[in-house]
C-alpha cells in the first residue's frame, strides 16, 4: 500500500487548474520529516544569492536528480550541490509519492518529479511573487508542500500586475497547480512570530518540479 493511500484531504479551487488539499501531508508528517531532516545533513541548507548580488531571506537545499541554485548569473538546475560538488541528495520515496499522488488528486496523472527545492522560513523570511520558468515542461505540475508554521501563500496571475489571492497555509497543507495557472506568479509574505511542536520557529516548504 502507498505511504499515501489513507489520506483523508479537503480539495479546494483557488483558481484554474490550481487547488489546495488542506491537511494532506499530515497523515504520514512522520517519515517525512525525518526524510527532510536526513536530506538537509548530507545538503545542508544555505542562503543563495539572487542575480543582483542579495542573499534570499529563505534558506534552501534540494534533493532530487536536479537541483534549482540561484547566484549572480542566474537561475538554473544543476545535478550537483555547487556548496560540497556532490550530488544531490536522492528524492526519499515518502517525497516522490506524497507528490505523485498529490498531482493525481487534482487529475495530473503520473507526475514524476525530478527536482525538489526545500526552503525554510523564519520570523521575517519570504518569498517575492515569481514564476516557476526554468524547467522544460510547461505541462507538468508544481506541488507544494507546507510543513512546519503557517505561512501566507499569494497566488496571482500571469501577470505580475495581477492582484494576488491570500491564502492560509497550515502544516501538512498542499498546493498544486498546473495547465492554465502553470506559470502564475506566486509568493510567501513575511513569516510571523510562531513555534511549531515539531519543527519550532521555521517553515519548510517542498517544491517539486519536473525540471528535465
Amino acid at each position: 500500500m502507498d505511504l499515501f493511500d489513507d489520506v483523508q484531504s479537503s480539495k479546494l479551487e483557488i483558481a484554474r487548474d490550481a487547488y489546495l488539499l488542506k491537511g494532506y501531508a499530515q497523515e504520514n508528517e512522520e517519515v517525512l520529516l525525518a526524510d527532510l531532516a536526513a536530506i538537509i545533513i548530507q545538503a545542508p541548507l544555505r542562503h543563495m544569492m539572487t542575480k543582483m548580488g542579495f542573499a534570499m531571506s529563505a534558506a534552501m537545499t534540494n534533493c532530487g536528480a536536479l537541483g534549482w541554485t540561484s547566484d549572480r548569473k542566474g537561475y538554473q538546475y544543476d545535478v550537483k550541490d555547487p556548496v560540497t560538488s556532490n550530488l544531490w541528495p536522492k528524492m526519499p520515496i515518502s517525497f516522490h509519492q506524497l507528490a505523485n499522488q498529490a498531482a493525481a488528486e487534482v487529475g495530473f496523472k503520473d507526475f514524476q518529479p525530478d527536482a525538489c527545492l526545500i526552503n525554510q522560513y523564519k520570523m521575517g523570511a519570504s518569498m517575492g511573487l515569481h514564476q516557476d520558468k526554468n524547467e522544460l515542461d510547461f505541462s507538468q505540475p508544481i506541488v507544494s508542500v507546507s510543513l512546519g508554521n503557517p505561512a501566507i501563500f499569494q497566488f496571482g496571475g500571469l501577470s505580475r500586475t495581477d492582484k494576488p489571492i491570500k491564502i492560509p497555509l497550515a502544516h501538512g497543507d498542499v498546493v498544486v497547480w498546473g495547465g492554465e495557472s502553470r506559470l502564475n506568479f506566486h509568493g510567501i509574505l513575511p513569516l510571523k512570530l510562531n513555534t511549531h511542536p515539531i519543527l519550532g520557529a521555521y517553515r519548510y516548504n517542498l517544491t517539486f518540479r519536473r525540471a528535465g
